[in-house]
C-alpha cells in the first residue's frame, strides 16, 4: 500500500454494497460462461477472414485456444483462493499491489463494457435482415403492421435501445432471474449452432475454405495463407472472439452458492463447450459456403447458409437460424452486461472508482453501476461499427489476460504454501504459456485495427492517471471480499 491512503468508511458502507449470496451453482455459472462467448460464434469471427484468409485465421484460433485454455486453469485456481466480485482484479492485486489490481479491473471494464456495444451493432444487422425493408421475415408480419416493425426492429438506433432497455432492466430486477434467463436464451442459441452446422454438413467441400486469391504484394501469400503470415499476426483478435469474455465467470463468485467447488467445474466445462463450438463453425461455416463470401458478412451464418454454394438463398432452415441465432448475441449482450456491472460494483466499493458506482439496492443489485454500463456502451454503439469495437474489447481484455495469468505466475513463487482448493494442471507453465500467448495478442491488436487501438490505449492511460491522481488516495480501508483470502 505504499505511496497508497486508505479511507475509513461509516458502519452502513457495506450493508448498501451487498450482492445476493448463493444465488448460482456450477451448473448456472457454466451457462454464464457460454453466454458470454457463443455470440462471438454468430458473429465477429469472419472478419479474421479477411485479415489472413481461412488458413490464417485457423493458426490464429488454435493459438488463442491455447491462450484461453491455459488461462482458464490458472483463473479456476486464483477463483478458489479469491471468489471475489472483482475476479482478476483481485488476482492481480494480490500478486502486483494495489496498482496492479486497478490496471487489471480497469482492462477488464474496457473489454466488458465495449464488447455489449460490439455485440448490439451485430444484433442490429441480425434485426435488419430480419424486420429491415426486404428483410427475410417482414412478409411474415401482417401487412398493416409490417411498416411499424420494420421502424422498430429495423431502424438501428431504435433496435440498441431496445435491447439495451429490456436487459438492463432485467439485471435491475435480481440476479437470480437474470442469470436464469441467461440459461435459458443460451440453450436457444445453442440449439440454433447445431442446426446450423447439421444444415452445413452435406454442403462441405474443403475448396470453399482457399477461394481467397493470394496477395500479389505480399511475400510468402499462399491459397492457405493469402495475406501471408503478418496476416495470421493481425487475425489474432478475431480468433479470440470464439472465447472472449469466458474469463469473467470468477466475477459471480460473491454470488455463488460454493466457489471453492463450482468455479473450477463451471470454468472447466464452459471452456470445454466453447472449444468444441469454435472448431465446428470454423469448419463447417466456410467450408460449406464460401471463405471469400462471408470474410466481412454482419451476419456470417446466415450469409453462409444462403450462400449460392450451400442453399442459394432463404430456406425455413435459414429463417430459423436467423430468428433463434439472435438468442446467442442476446445471451453475450446480456451476460456481459452482467460482467461489466460486477467489475464496476467490486472496483468502487475498494474506492478505486466513485464509491457510488458500488450502490445497491433492495433486490441486491448493483443498479447505479448497471445504468452507467448501459449508458455508455449504447452512446457508443451509435457512432463505432462493431469490429472497430471489438478490437478495443481485444484490447482491454489481452492485458487483462497478460496480468490475470501473470498473478499465477507470481503467486506460485511468493506464496507456494497458499491453501489452494484446486490446483492448475502444469503450474506455472500454464500460466506462462497464457502469459507469452496473451502479449502477442495485445501488439495483434494495433495490427488489426490501429486508429482504435490508440484510441483505447490513450483512455486506458487516462483511467491510470485518474488512479495515480486521485483513486489511490482514496482507497477504502477494508474490503469484507477479501475475507476469505488465506
Amino acid at each position: 500500500m505504499s505511496g497508497n491512503s486508505a479511507v475509513k468508511v461509516q458502519d452502513d458502507y457495506y450493508a448498501q454494497r451487498e450482492l445476493k449470496k448463493g444465488a448460482a451453482g456450477w451448473v448456472l455459472l457454466s451457462f454464464l460462461g457460454v453466454a458470454y462467448v457463443i455470440s462471438g460464434d454468430f458473429a465477429g469471427w469472419n472478419f479474421g477472414i479477411e485479415k489472413a484468409g481461412w488458413g490464417g485465421l485457423l493458426i490464429a484460433t488454435v493459438l488463442m485456444a491455447v491462450m484461453y485454455t491455459s488461462m482458464v486453469l490458472a483463473e479456476a485456481e486464483l477463483a478458489t483462493i479469491m471468489p471475489s466480485a472483482g475476479g482478476g482484479s483481485e488476482f492481480a492485486k494480490r500478486a502486483f499491489g494495489p496498482l496492479g489490481g486497478y490496471i487489471t479491473g480497469t482492462a477488464i471494464l474496457l473489454e466488458y463494457a465495449i464488447a455489449p456495444a460490439a455485440i448490439a451493432c451485430f444484433i442490429a444487422g441480425y434485426c435488419g435482415s430480419l424486420f429491415g425493408a426486404g428483410g427475410s421475415l417482414i412478409g411474415m408480419v401482417p401487412e398493416a403492421m409490417q411498416g411499424g416493425v420494420s421502424i422498430l426492429l429495423g431502424g438501428t438506433w431504435m433496435t440498441k435501445a431496445l435491447f439495451y432497455g429490456i436487459f438492463v432492466g432485467v439485471h435491475l430486477y435480481g440476479v437470480g432471474e437474470a442469470l436464469t434467463l441467461i440459461m435459458v436464451v443460451t440453450v436457444i442459441a445453442v440449439a440454433a449452432l447445431v442446426a446450423f452446422i447439421v444444415s452445413m454438413i452435406p454442403h462441405f467441400n474443403m475448396a470453399n475454405l482457399f477461394d481467397m486469391k493470394p496477395a500479389a504484394d505480399v511475400a510468402g501469400a499462399t491459397a492457405f495463407l493469402p495475406n501471408g503470415w503478418l496476416g495470421v499476426w493481425a487475425a489474432l483478435p478475431f480468433g479470440m472472439w470464439f472465447f472472449l469474455g469466458v474469463e469473467g465467470v470468477p466475477l459471480a463468485a460473491e454470488e455463488c452458492q460454493d466457489p471453492t467447488k463450482d468455479m473450477p467445474k463451471a470454468i472447466i466445462v464452459s471452456m470445454t463447450t466453447l472449444l468444441i463450438f469454435a472448431a465446428l463453425i470454423l469448419f463447417f461455416g466456410p467450408g460449406g459456403s464460401s471463405a471469400f463470401l462471408i470474410r466481412d458478412a454482419a451476419d456470417p451464418l446466415i450469409g453462409a447458409i444462403q450462400s449460392p454454394n450451400a442453399y442459394g438463398g432463404p430456406t425455413f432452415v435459414s429463417r430459423l437460424i436467423n430468428v433463434v441465432g439472435l438468442a446467442g448475441l442476446v445471451a453475450s449482450f446480456f451476460s456481459l452486461i452482467y460482467g461489466a456491472s460486477r467489475q464496476f460494483f467490486a472496483m468502487s466499493r475498494a474506492g478505486m472508482l466513485p464509491t457510488f458506482l458500488s450502490l445497491t439496492g433492495t433486490r441486491k443489485t448493483p443498479y447505479v453501476s448497471l445504468i452507467v454500463i448501459g449508458s455508455i456502451g449504447f452512446a457508443l454503439s451509435l457512432v463505432v461499427d462493431g469490429d472497430s469495437l471489438l478490437v478495443v474489447a481485444v484490447f482491454g481484455a489481452s492485458i487483462s489476460y497478460i496480468m490475470m495469468t501473470a498473478s499465477h505466475y507470481v503467486l506460485r513463487v511468493k506464496e507456494p504454501d497458499l491453501h489452494r482448493p484446486y490446483r492448475t494442471p502444469g503450474g506455472k507453465i500454464t500460466s506462462g504459456v497464457s502469459t507469452v500467448l496473451g502479449c502477442f495478442a495485445f501488439v495483434a491488436c494495433y495490427l488489426a485495427n490501429a486508429k482504435m487501438t490508440m484510441i483505447a490505449a490513450l483512455v486506458f492511460v487516462l483511467l491510470i492517471v485518474y488512479y495515480l491522481v486521485y483513486s489511490r488516495h482514496h482507497l477504502i480501508d477494508y474490503d469484507p471480499s477479501e475475507d476469505d483470502l488465506n
